[in-house]
């Protein structure tokens, strides 16, 4: 049993870089069976249908982001530094993301973009809230902002990348686009105390990049 479950894992693995790559609906299961070395009778052997593999695939993600959004809360030194932890991990999934991805599985794979949207709604969006209060707490955040208002408008940022007017129309990769909309969600937000913090981040971070 478990070797089956290990070959299902690799499996659903190779998918989702295929997916991230291509997009899930230029993805075919023979593409996967290539991928994984295996034949599609096999994949069928844990999968029903490519749907069904999607979602699994996709929820798999969601559940390992979920996990290091916590590691995140639990280990940054304040607010800010947990914000920028977050989007260092989440450059690493965009970089080579093919945007078109999210309107493939809105049109074609709706159980699995409904996992997607309640764990943006939901999770990410406490994640939010958790950390502006926070912020406000140690003084990197305004007292005055309103949380709910701005961590909304946080989480409904994230899929603007992933438009079709967006993302034909912007030439900067997925991952620069959603760098630059984090930089401006949390200027917003800082105190002068917590402008120079960010500051300070944001030069550590270009020197990790330039170097890695």
């Amino acid at each position: 049993m478990e070797i089956l479950n290990e070959h299902k894992v690799r499996i659903r693995d190779q998918a989702l870089q295929l997916f991230i790559q291509y997009g899930a609906r230029s993805v075919s299961m023979d593409d996967i069976a290539a991928a994984v070395g295996s034949s599609k009778k096999t994949i069928y052997q844990y999968y029903h249908d490519k749907d069904n593999l999607v979602e699994d695939a996709i929820n798999n993600l969601l559940v390992n982001n979920c996990e290091e959004c916590r590691s995140y809360k639990n280990t940054a030194d304040n607010a800010i530094h947990e914000g920028f932890l977050a989007i260092g991990q989440t450059a690493q999934l965009f970089r080579n993301m093919n945007p078109v991805l999210m309107n493939d599985l809105k049109k074609y794979h709706p159980k699995a973009y409904k996992k997607f949207i309640d764990y943006k709604g939901e999770f990410i969006y406490q994640l939010i809230i958790d950390n502006i209060k926070r912020g406000i707490a140690e003084g990197l955040y305004r007292e005055d902002i309103n949380s709910m208002v701005l961590a909304r408008f946080r989480v409904e940022s994230i899929i603007i990348p992933f438009l079709p007017d967006f993302y034909n129309k912007v030439p900067d990769r997925l991952f620069e686009v959603q760098e630059e909309l984090f930089y401006f969600f949390l200027h917003g937000m800082a105190t002068a105390k917590g402008q120079k913090l960010i500051e300070r981040y944001k030069k550590q971070k270009k020197h990790s990049d330039a170097n890695s």
